[in-house]
């Protein structure tokens, strides 16, 4: 049996690993570059035309000024074309982006298809320079026939923000168009420059992270795809990040250390595919920070195993995130939607399913899940609709069951079903990795932070809700003893959530003190998390060692193979696994 696990809000003893906010990995056969002029003085001889691509949040013009600035101290003549000149009149963008399914929906929009050359009348054809070279800049510069290709980029993280602060605008908007909505960026702009990066990645030619804007972190494309080859062969985290929310709490900030001045610390993000970052480099003076799905876009074999990139194709299917409301507010009681209705309205080709692991639960804290036996479904819309409409609160726990949120249990939350994490829990999320549509029955009256009431999505919600998951059949279906799947001296792995309407299933592995637990992927890739203890350390086959923290999550591509666990510290730990099934 494990025993007493360490304290993760006390200073963890020697030989305890910390959470780590900023995991790094070293570039494989190269250096990261500071500023501008070390990429310039690698170019190869002129003439020639280069084409700098990227997303619409950088502040293009800004960047082509650094780089003349640059240029000129070296005696690099350059002169500039700006594709964003070229694009098509924004009222033809809109209306060709613009869905047909929800012509008027206010908060979704099916993923947009397509590609981003769709969203030019007709691309430029600049002459070759005499000398030295004509930089092509822009989202869709690629598409523009060159010699040299780099790639300028921001996370998302920075998009979201600034199209919520107001000082950004959407992919091919000009100025004096009205404002961006993160709608149009959601669902239109990250798809389209996603696919294109996608079919960049295998030939670009360097690298830049310009989150400094004026000297920005580069490395070459050779370097680049060396080091996303390496670690499609061995563990490794990406970069977490943590964003504040109207019902956040505030155990990141206690436990984690994580944004300690933020207002709180709602939803963070362990690993989540569309917008998880691997920073690459030996120290933040020196590092730049790739996404997650750009290593899978080149080695989807490799990471997610032959079965799930047959299944999947390049979308890594599964995510890790942590829902705080310590100290906070419940989230809004809601459902994701049903796969048909998932692939045939919102254009995603598989469905939401989730899992809640209860890391830490507050005293009286609750899940909602599912619908009670007794529910009136015709009432409990009614009601939905009257808080959404005239601000009419109600008891929600009328129509959804609410169960203990005891620490450690893990709650199935199929598409289709009705839930919720009460206020006072730290949930890890486990789920399928399609995150945009949570469609929301009731949200308490929350407002906003204009004091407007939150929207809740009362139509999309009832058209997906699952009328059969009800009654007893939820505790017996979605809230699951453990089993025990096989076990060694010390130790035991156990299943703790699987369903067969689900593609992946949820194990743990108890680590005693001193054990030491064999594990092999087998062609599927596994994602484990320390939920409790001073951590454990992974040891391949092949040699690789990564000590993991408490609240770490770490990412095992399907080629690792044989690898064990053994706890770190005085005591056991549980380690939280998920999987394809």
């Amino acid at each position: 049996m494990i025993k007493e696990a360490v304290d993760p809000t006390m200073t963890p003893p020697a030989g305890v690993p910390t959470y780590d906010a900023t995991p790094r990995q070293s570039p494989c056969g190269g250096t990261v570059d500071r500023g501008w002029a070390p990429a310039l003085t690698a170019l190869p001889d002129g003439p020639g035309v280069l084409a700098l691509d990227g997303p619409a949040i950088l502040d293009w013009s800004a960047a082509a000024e650094d780089l003349r600035k640059a240029a000129a101290q070296l005696g690099l003549p350059l002169t500039f074309l700006d594709v964003r000149e070229h694009f098509a009149p924004w009222e033809v963008i809109d209306k060709a982006t613009r869905s047909a399914r929800l012509p008027d929906d206010p908060h979704f929009a099916p993923l947009a298809d397509g590609t981003l050359a769709d969203l030019f009348d007709s691309p430029p054809h600049p002459p070759r320079p005499g000398v030295g070279y004509t930089i092509v800049l822009g989202p869709g510069a690629a598409l523009i026939p060159h010699d040299v290709l780099w790639y300028a980029d921001l996370p998302k993280r920075h998009a979201e923000a600034a199209v919520t602060a107001g000082t950004a605008r959407n992919l091919g908007q000009p100025e004096g168009t009205g404002p961006a909505t993160t709608k149009r960026l959601f669902y239109i702009d990250w798809p389209l420059l996603d696919r294109h990066r996608e079919t960049l990645a295998p030939r670009i030619d360097r690298w830049f992270d310009l989150q400094d804007a004026h000297s920005p972190a580069s490395l070459d494309g050779g370097t680049l795809r060396r080091t996303a080859a390496q670690l499609a062969t061995r563990p490794f985290r990406t970069r977490p990040t943590f964003n504040s929310t109207s019902w956040g709490g505030h155990w990141a900030q206690r436990t984690l250390g994580m944004n300690p001045h933020a207002r709180n610390t709602a939803l963070g993000y362990e690993l989540i595919a569309p917008e998880s970052g691997v920073l690459i480099g030996d120290g933040s003076e020196a590092q730049v920070e790739v996404p997650f799905q750009v290593l899978v876009g080149l080695h989807p074999r490799e990471i997610m195993g032959e079965p799930g990139h047959r299944t999947f194709g390049t979308s890594f299917p599964l995510r890790f995130d942590y829902l705080d409301t310590v100290d906070g507010g419940s989230l809004s009681v809601h459902c994701h939607p049903r796969s048909d209705y998932m692939r045939e309205v919102f254009g995603w080709p598989y469905t939401q399913h989730e899992t809640y692991y209860v890391m830490t639960g507050g005293q009286d804290a609750k899940v909602y899940l599912g619908l009670r036996e007794d529910a009136d479904l015709e009432r409990f819309e009614r009601e939905a609709h009257a808080a959404n409409e005239h601000s009419r609160p109600f008891d929600i726990e009328r129509y959804v069951g609410a169960f203990p949120a005891e620490a450690h249990q893990l709650f199935l939350i199929p598409a289709g079903t009705p839930h919720g994490s009460g206020r006072g829990n730290v949930v890890l999320e486990i789920s399928a990795t399609p995150y945009l549509y949570s469609l929301r029955f009731y949200d308490w009256l929350r407002k906003d932070a204009e004091g407007a009431q939150r929207p809740v999505h009362v139509d999309h919600a009832f058209r997906n809700l699952d009328r059969e998951r009800s009654g007893a059949a939820v505790p017996d279906t979605l809230i699951q003893h453990p089993r025990t799947l096989r076990e060694g001296h010390g130790w035991r792995e156990e299943v703790i959530g699987s369903l067969s309407e689900m593609f992946f299933e949820v194990r743990r592995t108890v680590l005693g003190p001193g054990s030491r637990a064999e594990d092999d992927t087998v062609d599927r890739f596994h994602i484990l998390n320390v939920v409790e203890g001073g951590g454990a350390l992974i040891e391949t086959h092949s040699g690789h060692r990564l000590p993991l923290a408490y609240a770490e999550t770490v990412v095992l591509p399907a080629t690792v193979g044989g690898y064990t666990l053994t706890p770190l510290g005085a005591g056991g730990a549980r380690v939280v696994k998920a999987l394809l099934r």
